[in-house]
């Protein structure tokens, strides 16, 4: 065992004396450069980007099942911003809750269109707006309302999906109709479909992507007297470096500016059936 503990310390010794740190240091050392690397840093040394991919979540992503490819406005965009950087895209396949956790754990880079609630802003960061994303209805067919007192009424029946921005504001603005909350959006649908419910309170892009799978359902219109629109914007992690976030930023700025963000929403929306010329003017990427 002497000989044996002896040995071992010979070589480590000699190991060091030689300028050669031992191996259980440099894994150390190697795994404390990758925690303190940055996203820009990790991005231009891999040449990858990650991002969150939600399968079925048109206009933003599509995945093709037979292919594996995916498709989306948010696929689009990912693409472009990757090729600032001379990178690659990897998919890592969330949800919208769980890309805010994806980010938390350094799986991904990027998350798309997120709401920066003050909830979340606790725990990730946010770029510029990706687009403004107002509120509004599908409505039944022969009902037009406009407003927010067209339907804020005791015999107008509101749908709604359960614990969501949606549901806020239908509470918020529309307090004297008769407001049943679903467990999903799609339990929303259902109800607007079956006649037990006369409006689902949507935002615009959702309310546009259910229409054009089913244009049966009604017509969306956008309601006002308030307006209401929260900004959709790109989740990334909370660093020191900010250089990451200045560099996607600056891409918003630019695409938006030059209406090439307005053209991806489009071709996304496209993908689920709706038509252009059902895209409200109002409506602004």
């Amino acid at each position: 065992m002497t000989n044996r503990i002896s040995r071992r310390f010979i070589a480590t010794a000699g190991a060091a004396a030689a300028g050669i740190a031992p191996v259980a240091a440099l894994i150390g050392t190697a795994h404390a450069q990758s925690a303190n690397e940055s996203t820009f840093e990790r991005i231009n040394r891999t040449k990858t980007m990650r991002i969150a991919a939600l399968p079925g979540e048109l206009p933003y992503f599509q995945k093709d099942i037979a292919t594996g490819e995916w498709s989306g406005a948010a696929i689009s965009m990912a693409l472009d911003i990757a090729k600032v950087f001379d990178a690659k895209l990897e998919y890592v396949e969330s949800t919208y809750g769980n890309s805010v956790l994806d980010l938390q754990a350094n799986k991904v880079d990027l998350a798309f269109a997120l709401n920066p609630t003050p909830q979340r802003a606790l725990a990730i960061g946010f770029t510029h707006p990706m687009i403004i994303h107002p509120f509004g209805c599908i409505a039944k067919k022969g009902f037009t309302p406009t407003t927010w007192d067209d339907i804020n009424k005791p015999d107008i029946r509101v749908a709604c999906d359960l614990g969501s921005l949606h549901e806020t504001s239908a509470r918020r603005y529309a307090p004297k109709s008769q407001i049943t909350a679903f467990k999903t959006r799609d339990d929303c649908i259902l109800a607007l479909q079956s006649g037990r419910a006369d409006v689902d309170i949507l935002a615009a892009i959702l309310a546009l992507t259910a229409l054009g799978k089913n244009p049966s359902l009604g017509s969306f219109v956008m309601l006002s007297g308030p307006t209401v629109a929260l900004p959709s914007c790109l989740g990334i992690r909370r660093e020191p470096d900010i250089r990451f976030a200045d560099v996607v930023n600056a891409w918003l700025d630019f695409n938006r500016g030059t209406g090439q963000i307005r053209e991806w929403m489009l071709q996304g929306l496209e993908k689920s059936g709706a038509r252009r010329e059902d895209v409200p003017k109002e409506l602004s990427f």
